[in-house]
């Protein structure tokens, strides 16, 4: 599997997105669409972005009943994403379900992954907030085996887990890894954190950016740095 960087276009509209977009005359770089720009657009901005050439992760974190993800997921699998995902909490039947739903008609369906723990957590939160009480490691490993033994395709996780995931699941269990920061940038209000060439050595199969890069004075060079720094390519 080879690497790469994934941008996370976390905007409020089409229109934003598309223009963040048009600086790339030469790249067609993977891109993020979470939350933000679903709920604001629908999917209209998945099939937009997707005919412009780009590879998409539809970032939604579903986590509901088996019965409604399965549902949702069937739907999604309509958008033509590449990679879609999940919260790994939601247990191992609401995973399978979703795989089920997910899978088309002719057996092709996207990568779906699980997200682990969010990289604005760190142990305090997870303790006082969610009562688990266990070391935030532990807790990532757990949920990225059980992702594994629901068949899904890999986890989100921090870079700082991505190689006991690999470790514990195999080289072939994708790692997607957010909390992805330059070393002169400032960390926002992500906790676990490391640089892309830090992500690189550590195993990450992908790295989530966003900031550094869409409110970077120049994106595109920042982009072009981010993937030099993750692929330690000259």
């Amino acid at each position: 599997m080879g690497k790469d960087v994934i941008i996370a276009c976390d905007f409020d509209s089409m229109e934003k997105t598309l223009a963040f977009l048009d600086q790339f005359t030469e790249e067609k770089p993977f891109v993020k669409i979470g939350m933000e720009l679903f709920y604001a657009e629908g999917p209209a901005v998945v099939r937009a972005i997707k005919a412009r050439g780009h590879k998409i992760f539809l970032d939604l974190k579903l986590h509901d009943i088996p019965n409604t993800v399965k549902k949702a997921m069937a739907v999604l699998s309509r958008l033509d994403a590449d990679i879609v995902n999940l919260h790994a909490a939601g247990t191992t039947a609401m995973m399978r379900a979703a795989l089920e739903g997910l899978t088309r008609e002719d057996g092709t369906r996207p990568l779906l992954i699980a997200v682990t723990q969010l990289t604005s957590t760190d142990q305090t939160a997870m303790e006082n907030d969610l009562l688990i009480e266990r070391p935030i490691a532990d807790v990532v490993l757990h949920y990225a085996k059980t992702a594994k033994n629901a068949g899904l395709d890999g986890v989100v996780c921090s870079p700082l887990e991505a190689e006991t995931v690999h470790n514990a699941c195999g080289k072939a269990f994708l790692t997607v890894t957010p909390g992805v920061r330059f070393a002169d940038s400032d960390k926002g209000d992500q906790k676990r954190v490391m640089t892309p060439a830090e992500a690189n050595r550590i195993g990450s199969d992908y790295i989530v950016v966003g900031r550094p890069i869409t409110a970077a004075p120049d994106p595109v060079a920042a982009y072009r740095r981010c993937v030099r720094e993750f692929t330690g390519q000259a």
